[in-house]
């Protein structure tokens, strides 16, 4: 008898035919009625049974979130809401779950209680939907790559650099932490350390992602990364995923028409092959805003937002042309934003930047030439001597989507901005070298993968779109 999932089964919806099926409960009604899921789809098999062909012993044991093997027949569904269901001939249960003490049980529960136990949330519509869902988004970036001609690199995961300069970094040492080896000055002494030097958990791929750029010409890194910076939000992990694309030959303008299709061709994809997983949760928002005032709403349903993005070409705004328009804007002139706008300079704000996407443009928005002193050492001074080849990708309900820049390829230029910026040439000699040796224009760009999911999903906490969330105070699981 043939094995096959539920969504195969669905799809081929085979009348007569004689299969097994195996997963777990999700509801069990009349001592007949089973609701099986596996997790290849939303929809779960209705599974018929014919309670005088089973012992009560065997009944009993059919409870939420058991596992069970059933082997039957597919039959045209009696029943509204499926065309087929299975008639049970054969049931074994594979796994026992006892009802008391399950915490899912089958009704509505707060997403903070399911981040308690995030162990057990991929058994729920919701979250089952959100993983299926971020591995599409996940599986997409990488095609798009490789369909692009470009090479996947695996950055370092251990650095002894800091790529952001923001200094908010996990250290890695093998050092006794209670009794560390230390200098004459009474510093601690990492020449004893595993690696001879300090070393962290990495903030991003960016920089070794350029040395392979300047040889294979279009690379990518999709990995791990980390902040240790202690803030709470619903828009902060600790521990994230970064996408990271580097380019020689590319400037500041091909940055942005490489991003640009990158994120329409993965969110094409979303709305072609997840469409079930999407509409529920698009289902879902609707009832959780039906109590809501309508100002406080999402102003587009879910697949409607991601079509805005795939169906529209991205805005193309200077910082200095977004300053004026949010300086010039009633909510700065009536004093409703959080953060007034008044000089040049200022680093924009999640507020900031929806207003431009939600309210004056309608749609994504690419700012460009942002003032330097805003931004990293590592991108490119413009002719002005203000500002710098970077720019931002602003998606509605989210705000920065991603970050990129030129890179900065003249070795005197990049020389005094690490003097700015404080950070030892000694330290980056290996990034100072492909400045030496055949230096040409090359960019890339950062995209978090968790932001892009939430933005996908419409979920509105970071820490609900990756499997176990890793924030201050808490590394469960």
């Amino acid at each position: 008898m043939e094995k096959i999932s539920i969504k195969g089964l669905i799809e081929a919806g085979k009348i007569g035919e004689k299969v097994t099926l195996k997963g777990w409960v999700r509801t069990f009604r009349s001592n007949r009625f089973i609701a099986l899921n596996d997790g290849s789809t939303i929809k779960n098999l209705q599974c018929v049974i014919d309670f005088e062909k089973f012992n009560e012993d065997a009944l009993k044991r059919i409870t939420t979130s058991a596992c069970l093997s059933l082997s039957g027949e597919i039959v045209e569904s009696q029943g509204k809401g499926q065309s087929i269901e299975l008639m049970v001939n054969d049931l074994e249960v594979l796994g026992d779950s006892n009802p008391d003490e399950f915490p899912i049980q089958p009704k509505k529960h707060s997403l903070e209680f399911l981040r308690e136990n995030a162990h057990l949330r991929f058994r729920t519509n919701t979250f089952s939907a959100v993983f299926r869902i971020r591995h599409a988004v996940a599986f997409a970036i990488h095609q798009y790559f490789n369909e692009n001609g470009f090479y996947s690199l695996h950055s370092p995961i251990i650095t002894g650099s800091d790529a952001e300069g923001a200094g908010e970094m996990f250290r890695v040492s093998t050092l006794d932490a209670k009794s560390p080896p230390v200098t004459e000055s009474g510093d601690v002494d990492f020449n004893e350390d595993f690696f001879g030097k300090e070393t962290n958990l990495t903030v991003s791929g960016q920089l070794e992602a350029e040395l392979a750029a300047l040889a294979l010409s279009k690379v990518y890194t999709f990995g791990p990364t980390f902040r240790a910076e202690n803030s709470n939000t619903s828009r902060h992990l600790a521990e994230f995923w970064m996408i990271e694309p580097e380019v020689a030959f590319n400037d500041l303008f091909d940055n942005m028409d490489l991003a640009e299709d990158f994120l329409k061709y993965v969110i094409r994809y979303i709305l072609e092959k997840c469409d079930d997983d999407l509409e529920f949760l698009e289902n879902r928002i609707v009832q959780e805003e039906k109590n809501m005032k309508a100002e406080l709403r999402q102003p587009h349903a879910l697949r409607e937002k991601l079509r805005l993005v795939t169906e529209n070409d991205f805005e193309r705004v200077s910082y200095t042309e977004a300053y004026q328009i949010l300086r010039n804007s009633k909510p700065n002139k009536k004093k409703k934003f959080e953060y007034h706008i008044d000089e040049w300079g200022v680093d924009l704000q999640s507020e900031h930047e929806r207003y431009l996407v939600e309210k004056h443009f309608g749609k994504p928005v690419i700012l460009y030439d942002y003032p330097a002193k805003i931004k990293a050492f590592y991108m490119r001074v413009n002719d002005d001597e203000k500002t710098v080849a970077a720019m931002d990708i602003l998606f509605p309900g989210i705000g920065e989507i991603v970050g990129g820049s030129q890179r900065e390829e003249r070795l005197d230029v990049l020389q005094n901005k690490m003097k700015e910026f404080n950070i030892p040439e000694d330290e980056m000699f290996w990034y100072l070298d492909t400045r030496k040796f055949g230096t040409c224009i090359h960019s890339g760009f950062g995209l978090g993968f968790e932001r892009l999911v939430l933005f996908v999903t419409g979920m509105t906490n970071v820490r609900d779109v990756i499997p176990f969330p890793r924030t201050p105070k808490n590394a469960e699981f």
